[in-house]
């Protein structure tokens, strides 16, 4: 058994990627988005390769315990960077084992090295244990989410 370890996906990892997909898409109750239409190696690839994609995983040899997809947002208003946590998961069975804020914290690593000034995430009213997560990391600000339709 390997120790587990937190790994940041780069070009290669596109298998790593695709079970975190799948542990998106149960945690979330979502295999419409997560795995109806899996993108191609070649597109994970390229996507992995860019460096204001953030993707980390938390595994244990070959299992996947928990993992993230932020991505780093260059801002007009001031020369400065805010990371936006995208997705954040842990199968239940390794819940309330520091999984997510470990990866909280290397995100964090990160967010410094890249010289962002602030890590954002949402969470949705119901969802208590990410509140609870979330409030004790951080400050808690109650705002809307609105999803704008794309014209096609």
């Amino acid at each position: 058994m390997t120790a587990p370890h937190i790994r940041r996906l780069a070009a290669g990892d596109e298998p790593l990627l695709r079970k975190l997909n799948r542990l998106f898409a149960t945690a979330f109750d979502d295999p419409e988005s997560y795995a109806s239409k899996p993108p191609a190696d070649t597109y994970l690839s390229a996507l992995l390769a860019k460096d204001h994609v953030i993707a980390l995983v938390l595994t244990d040899g070959a299992e996947v315990m928990g993992g993230l997809v932020a991505y780093e947002l260059e801002k007009f208003e001031q020369e400065r960077r805010e990371i936006y946590i995208y997705d954040l998961a842990v199968p239940e069975q390794h819940r309330r084992r520091g999984i997510a804020t470990a990866l909280i914290d290397e995100l964090r690593e990160i967010a410094a090295q890249r010289g962002a000034w602030v890590i954002y995430v949402q969470a949705d009213y119901g969802d208590d244990p990410a509140v609870a997560l979330y409030t004790g990391l951080g400050t808690r600000e109650d705002v809307m989410h609105f999803d704008i339709p794309v014209k096609r």
